[in-house]
């Protein structure tokens, strides 16, 4: 091998570059080992660490703590535990800011249309401009409209002549600029949430947010955080004697249409009594429960202060719905004519009733101030020692403050402090007008409630909504069950391969054995200095890697057995198996198409897909060069030793040799069978379908763990009760373990939304915990072995996307492998046969799935994972029947004798060898995978496990037949001629 040294030098530079970047993880993780000691459980504390030696040396003297966690590889949420959610900036919100909030037909009837017909795939930007062109044929109203978007806020940028497209070119920018500001603002919030290592990342142009919280625990309060909009708004309130005499003819007239509910006795606590306001002043208010349709929902309280009264969370909705009647409207006087009422925040998660607000409205619904005008905000304590948020406002602020401030302390009135239309608190002002801009939120507040205000004050309010369409919730004790489960089956996949290799091949073996450790180091080597997220999937494509690493080393190791065989020397033998003519042009044939494959499942995977990818596509690449130059380097040295070689041992010596089946006179019987298997697979596809996955489909699933085994069938009927929906409860593992999927309410989103599905699936399975509290159940804490476990949501238009983008990268994977199979072969009866027996493939893995999804004990369903089984059985099947292929290609270029079929038939038997090694080499890894990976890839594993089973069978029988079928009979009879002459 010519520049030996050269590689050798770059080897052993990679490797030791390697062992480098991987000491920055080793040491990490005792840093992070140490903190967790330190804590004992304690997550604040084990943070407060981690952060107090951010940047204290812990590496060579030289790196900080801060620098070597940038380095390490990361844990993705399915091993580390956490919160993951993809966040939608509600262009429709945008767009509606931009025009000014129109009232033009034609534009509110293009955003409605838009939200209706929005494809799968496309964003709603280009959705609404579709809609609106449809909309706007024939009416002459354009985008430039001045009551569209050529308003007068878009003076400076838009004028009322413009043509649509430069229109289009201006409002494009816009959207753009609103997700940057709402990526900003995600950025600093989730920055200040307390985990260790947050990650936040704009998913292309789609108007979607993808943050990553590894560690967090809390779920509820992680949502709210990040999709709360954080409208802070300042309003001036009207007193209780203000809006009294309202109140008491609201409830008189609801007296006229509200039917009395049968009165019951009720003992009133002391608590409800001090509630109530002077009942010898108030008789009608004081007067019996059951004849006050409104005060039988609404408590008064006390004069004097902004507090109406007390209504019972549940009963919000009704006093709502009561108010907003026109009826009850007409009977405002004016100066209560535009008032706005509203709730306070409850004291607690445990509270069932909250406070209920007028707040000084007006006309265009505007606040006195709003919370732009806000420099800086932080938890603090006010002078009691409670809780507070101190707020410093601009110069504008300040002014407009100043202003309120003196206007409640001569009016001796409240000013409500509200967000997202919660009143948090309602303060009085005592000492006159505050000048400065600088002031301070108190009120019943938790230390945690003040941190969280603060967060979202500091990082001002986004642009618009942003709902969380997709979201994933891993406990922690799930995630280090998975590092286990990883962790195990890459060993024993590991030490099943090495041996296969030792007992195969002899010292040979030995040899592939230390290139898949150099391959392996080199691997997690690119892994750490790319700084890339280690998932589940991504161990899963490192176990693979280790089929594949070896795959390279069998092809050469065949090749170079059948030389010898042949009569040359080792040493030429060797050369021979590394030409191109030789080993070399197969190897890079079958790796290219994994190459593709990989790269597509890369572009349309998301999240833990990706990450399988990643190590996919960088183990092909490792793999390679281990196989073709550390091998090598190791087999020439022992040649020059004059070391003895033979490739096999005595015990393998003969396997697999001395085939000569006639394939291509079976091939009607293959045909006929694989049609049945065809016809079958697409009968059951039509008539039982496919089990569609949350991915595909859309809603929320949830791992619970319960304390004995359960009937799902049970908890399934409990739960649909529950939501008015089905509710699906299957097996997950052990029978004290259940998946449970709902699409409950899965076409709204919101924060609220979530809560309420969590809730009512707490209070459904709330009997088969008893003692434990929501709080309990919901929140993943470090060691939780009862309760959630794990939790995803996948929204109704991320799903269409997922769907989508699955479609194409399948069809795409086989398009771009025929395409290359047709450059390199030059003949279009290769690609044929390939396309033909990878649709086989993936045809008979989707009818299978079909017929056995309701029968298996493990889940086998149609989502992300399953897709990228299929990517990955698409490449390699393409690998085995390359393979095949080649030698198809050599044999027919060359000089045997016989006629077309004898020397096919010859070609398919010379390379069984190579074919049964290295499917058998990828079964072992994928076996393993299955037994020892864990119950959540066990279906994507079984896909895979079956693809390749069959893929082999296809190569042999369905692609080699296709491409003998396709050839013309000039070309066959060409072939016969030329091997006739050179025979002769």
């Amino acid at each position: 091998m010519q520049n030996r040294g050269l590689i050798k030098f770059f080897a052993i530079l990679f490797a030791i570059v390697s062992i480098y970047q991987l000491t920055f993880t080793f040491v990490a993780s005792k840093v992070k080992n140490d903190a967790k000691a330190f804590a004992n459980g304690d997550q604040e504390k084990e943070i407060k660490y981690l952060d107090s030696i951010g940047k204290e040396k812990v590496f060579l003297n030289y790196f900080t703590y801060n620098e070597v966690a940038d380095k390490q590889i990361n844990k993705g949420l399915d091993l580390e535990g956490g919160i993951n959610v993809t966040l939608q900036i509600s262009v429709k919100d945008v767009l509606k800011g931009l025009a000014n909030n129109s009232a033009n037909p034609v534009f509110n009837k293009a955003l409605a249309d838009a939200k209706k017909n929005q494809k799968g795939n496309q964003s709603f930007l280009d959705a609404f401009y579709e809609a609106f062109d449809a909309a706007s044929a024939g009416t002459g109203t354009k985008l430039a409209s001045p009551d569209v978007f050529g308003n007068r806020n878009l003076s400076d940028e838009i004028k009322f002549d413009m043509s649509d497209s430069k229109v289009k070119a201006i409002i494009n920018k816009k959207v753009d600029e609103s997700v940057e500001s709402a990526f900003g603002v995600l950025r600093e919030r989730i920055d200040k949430f307390g985990v260790t290592q947050p990650n936040i990342v704009k998913l292309g142009n789609t108007g979607r947010i993808l943050v990553e919280l590894p560690g967090a625990k809390d779920v509820d309060r992680a949502k709210k955080l990040l999709s709360s909009t954080a409208q802070l708004e300042f309003w001036e309130t009207f007193k209780v004697e203000e809006v009294g005499n309202y109140l008491l003819a609201v409830n008189e007239a609801l007296k006229k249409t509200e039917k009395a509910p049968v009165a019951k006795s009720v003992k009133a606590t002391s608590k409800i009594d001090s509630l109530l306001v002077n009942k010898a002043a108030n008789d009608s208010v004081g007067a019996a429960k059951g004849n006050n349709p409104l005060f039988d929902k609404l408590m008064p309280i006390q004069a004097g202060g902004p507090i109406l009264g007390m209504v019972a969370i549940k009963d919000t909705a009704a006093v709502n719905a009561f108010l907003k009647r026109p009826d009850i409207k007409s009977l405002l006087p004016s100066e209560l004519a535009d008032a706005k009422f509203v709730y306070g925040k409850p004291k607690n998660d445990e509270a069932e009733v909250v406070e209920m607000y007028a707040l000084k409205g007006n006309r265009t619904n505007t606040p006195p101030m709003s919370g732009s005008v806000l420099v800086d905000a932080k938890d603090s304590f006010d002078q009691m020692g409670k809780p507070s948020v101190t707020m410093q406002m601009n110069g504008k602020g300040a002014k407009i403050w100043e202003e309120l401030t003196g206007r409640a302390y001569t009016q001796q009135s409240n000013i409500a402090i509200v967000l997202d239309n919660i009143v948090y608190s309602a303060p009085g002002v005592s000492s006159g007008p505050i000048a400065g801009g600088r002031s301070e939120i108190s009120g019943a507040f938790t230390v945690e409630e003040t941190k969280d205000l603060a967060n979202v004050l500091r990082a001002g309010k986004l642009p618009a909504a942003a709902e969380i369409v997709q979201s994933e919730v891993v406990g922690p004790s799930l995630g280090q069950k998975a590092i286990d489960n990883g962790t195990t089956s890459a060993l024993v996949g590991l030490l099943l391969v090495s041996l296969w290799m030792m007992v195969y091949y002899g010292k040979a073996g030995w040899y592939a054995n230390v290139a898949l450790i150099v391959n392996l180091l080199f691997l997690f080597g690119i892994l750490a200095s790319i700084g890339a997220v280690l998932t589940l999937p991504g161990i899963a494509g490192i176990v693979l890697t280790l089929g594949t690493a070896v795959d390279a080393n069998i092809i050469i190791y065949e090749r170079a057995k059948e030389e010898l065989l042949h009569g040359l020397t080792l040493e030429e033998a060797i050369k021979k198996s590394f030409s191109w003519t030789g080993a070399m042009r197969s190897i890079i044939d079958a790796n290219v198409t994994h190459v593709l494959t990989g790269a597509i499942l890369y572009v349309f995977g998301t999240g833990p897909i990706k990450g399988f990818a990643t190590t996919l596509l960088i183990g092909i690449f490792t793999s390679l060069f281990t196989s073709i130059f550390i091998t090598r380097m190791l087999l020439d040295r022992a040649a020059s030793k004059g070391e003895k070689l033979s490739f096999h041992t005595n015990l393998s010596k003969n396997w697999f040799q001395g085939f000569n089946y006639d394939f291509l006179k079976v091939k009607k019987f293959a045909y006929g069978f694989s049609l049945v298997v065809i016809i079958v697979s697409v009968g059951s596809i039509m008539i039982n379908g496919l089990d569609e996955g949350v991915d595909f489909v859309g809603g929320r699933t949830f791992q619970v763990k319960f304390e004995k085994p359960v009937e799902p069938s049970v908890i399934s009927e409990e739960l649909s009760a529950i939501y008015g929906v089905p509710a699906e409860a299957k097996v997950f593992g052990n029978s004290d373990q259940l998946r449970i999927t709902t699409k409950y309410k899965i076409e709204e989103d919101g924060v609220a939304i979530d809560e309420e599905v969590n809730k009512m699936l707490y209070q459904g399975l709330s009997k088969h915990f008893p003692g434990m509290t929501y709080e309990k159940f919901i929140t993943l804490y470090e060691g939780k072995t009862v309760g959630l476990l794990s939790g995803s949501k996948v929204g109704a238009s991320i799903s269409n996307d997922i769907k989508t983008n699955s479609f194409w990268a399948v069809i795409g994977a086989m398009i771009v492998v025929g395409l290359y199979l047709v450059v390199s072969f030059r003949k279009l009866g290769y690609s044929l046969g390939a396309i033909a027996a990878v649709a086989h493939d993936v045809i008979f893995v989707l009818g299978l799935y079909s017929l056995l999804y309701k029968v298996m004990p493990f889940h086998m369903e149609m989502d992300q994972h399953f897709i990228a089984a299929i990517l990955t059985v698409i490449g390699y099947s393409m690998n085995d029947t390359v393979i095949v292929f080649d030698r198809v290609r050599e044999f027919l270029d060359g000089k045997l004798k016989g006629n077309f079929n004898k020397i096919v038939n010859d070609s398919i038997n010379t390379t069984l060898s190579r074919t049964i090694n290295t499917s058998l080499t990828m079964i072992i890894v994928l076996l393993i995978m299955f037994i020892f990976g864990g119950e959540s890839i066990r279906g994507f594993v079984f896909a895979m496990l079956v693809g390749i089973g069959v893929g082999t069978y296809s190569s042999l029988f369905i692609a080699t037949p296709v491409l003998v079928d396709t050839l013309s009979k000039k070309d066959k009879e060409e072939i016969e001629r030329r091997h006739a002459e050179l025979n002769s």
